[in-house]
């Protein structure tokens, strides 16, 4: 059932993955579902909700991540990834981005480890660090991602140092964030909020996207 409903929520997102993906998103699943009972990697339990709260909710980015990528093979961080959520679903659909999930835990950390083993994503990585310390003259990122991490404030002030020359950010959030927009400094400006429809999910979803202005 669960793959039903995924298939028709890949339908209903207009993309397109091969078998072997969806494959791969199913088995990331139910390694979440099982590392989750140990390690509280998220607070929905649900395999439903699992599937419509983070993975599909993951899957919406993808087509305007893909969008702003634009064929290139960026090096893409997601900050606070926890379960891997987005970054495992990026992995996964843009085999040819290099994505790295960042998270303070350890044993989230080595769960995405995990998780790139048993799927056979050599191009994923756990980073167990504090976003703060990375740095982009060490291997900087071209897009710095988060999923309903921080402020819009903190966020882009905590990875700043990560982005590299003509970087962007990726913030994925709920309802369209106005309020931490205006928050804001100037060396940090908005160029597209893209609003998300998540199937099975009735809620608002957006992408803000950002870009450091030179200070």
């Amino acid at each position: 059932m669960s793959r039903e409903v995924l298939t028709d929520g890949l339908v209903r997102l207009g993309l397109t993955l091969t078998a072997p993906q969806v494959d791969q998103l199913m088995a990331y699943l139910a390694l979440l579902q099982k590392w989750n009972r140990v390690y509280n990697l998220t607070a929905v339990r649900d395999p439903g909700e699992m599937l419509t709260h983070h993975l599909l909710d993951s899957l919406a980015a993808v087509i305007p991540l893909r969008r702003q990528a634009a064929g290139r093979a960026l090096r893409l961080l997601d900050v606070g990834s926890g379960g891997g959520l987005p970054g495992v679903v990026i992995a996964i659909t843009c085999p040819e981005l290099d994505v790295s999930c960042v998270d303070t835990v350890g044993k989230k950390s080595a769960f995405i480890q995990q998780a790139a083993a048993t799927l056979k994503l050599p191009h994923l990585h756990g980073v167990h660090a504090r976003v703060e310390t990375l740095r982009a003259d060490e291997a900087g990122f071209d897009v710095i991602a988060s999923r309903a991490f921080a402020s819009l404030v903190d966020f882009t002030a905590w990875s700043r140092a990560a982005l590299n020359p003509g970087g962007v950010w990726m913030a994925m959030k709920g309802k369209d964030p106005v309020d931490e927009i205006a928050a804001l400094p100037e060396d940090v400006a908005v160029f597209h909020v893209e609003p998300l429809s998540v199937p099975g999910l009735d809620a608002e979803r957006c992408i803000v996207w950002l870009k450091p202005l030179a200070r």
